[in-house]
């Protein structure tokens, strides 16, 4: 997993150089045993400018500030761990396997939904091609009817990772398009369907309502699916993902997440907030726009990548 950083990059600040800048000025300080009510500050102010949220923040200086009285945070090298033990600890903490779940029987259904260039076309030929390479017969169906160029950009991802693809007419309805791409994916033996949805504004009322009968149609067809219903966040845009999560989460059960455009951004503290504000495992980290630019998640690896101490 490879995250935040690509070799081409303009070289920036780490987070983790930021808060050696700022936060750990003061080195004296921790040589005694100490951490200054200063340095706790400006680590607050620098968690949240890297997007991790106010309750996510506060328990991180907490636990920074605990390790500092018993001791353990003494030099920078025990800071910069205790930092990436707390955010390691805040992904691995309540439901977190980021596994994706299977079907006993017949096709696993993998429901995508998300907001209006959230990256959700592109995560779906990423993981049909990865899940073609594991040696599963793959389908892919076209249930966003509405967006202009919808049907033809997934039906590209389809041909371009050699995938089977389900069509459907513009304007058609997606809740009869997922019911007909069941049908579809038991007679041809498929081991995974991957259903798009449309891009839909999270404060939409009636689009909201919309995916919930997709979500019902499908299990009526099948019953234990969607087996998947993973909701794509673009990471670039910071806290306003967590209030997208948390309105699709009301309205569907959301068993995972994925966060896309993590090369484009160094304030990936927002995957920490999303999982802990719906407590939703994060599944998968999108950080390109080729087929292999997609990583199953990693606490550890991601906690040690997010704070850049290379």
């Amino acid at each position: 997993m490879r995250i935040l950083r690509k070799a081409t990059d303009v070289p920036k600040r780490s987070l983790w150089q930021k808060i050696k800048d700022v936060a750990l000025a003061d080195v004296a300080v921790l040589a005694r045993g100490g951490v200054s009510a200063g340095s706790l500050e400006q680590l607050e102010q620098l968690l949240l400018e890297a997007d991790f949220g106010v309750p996510t923040t506060l328990k991180l200086v907490a636990d920074v500030e605990r390790r500092a009285l018993r001791g353990q945070v003494k030099s920078q090298a025990e800071f910069l761990a205790a930092l990436q033990e707390g955010i390691a600890e805040a992904l691995d903490a309540g439901n977190s396997n980021p596994r994706l779940n299977a079907a006993t029987d017949g096709p696993t259904v993998i429901l995508i939904v998300g907001v209006n260039g959230a990256g959700k076309t592109t995560f779906i030929g990423k993981l049909a091609a990865r899940l073609r390479k594991e040696g599963k017969k793959v389908v892919v169906a076209a249930g966003d009817t509405f967006r202009a160029g919808a049907i033809d950009q997934l039906r590209v991802w389809a041909e371009r990772t050699r995938v089977d693809f389900i069509s459907a007419t513009a304007g058609a309805d997606p809740a009869a398009v997922a019911f007909d791409a069941i049908d579809a994916s038991v007679a041809r033996g498929a081991d995974v369907l991957i259903i798009d949805t449309a891009g839909r504004l999270h404060t939409s009322e009636g689009l909201m309502t919309e995916l919930k009968k997709v979500s019902r149609v499908i299990t009526k067809r099948l019953p234990g699916a969607p087996h998947e219903t993973l909701l794509v966040l673009d990471a670039t845009i910071g806290q306003n993902a967590v209030q997208q999560a948390k309105t699709f989460a009301a309205a569907v059960p959301i068993t995972g997440l994925v966060l896309t455009k993590l090369d484009g951004t160094a304030r990936g503290g927002v995957v920490v907030a999303v999982h802990e504000a719906i407590n939703v495992p994060i599944k998968f980290l999108g950080t390109g726009e080729t087929s292999d630019d997609l990583s199953t998640f990693d606490a550890k690896q991601f906690a040690r990548e997010l704070l850049g101490d290379e």
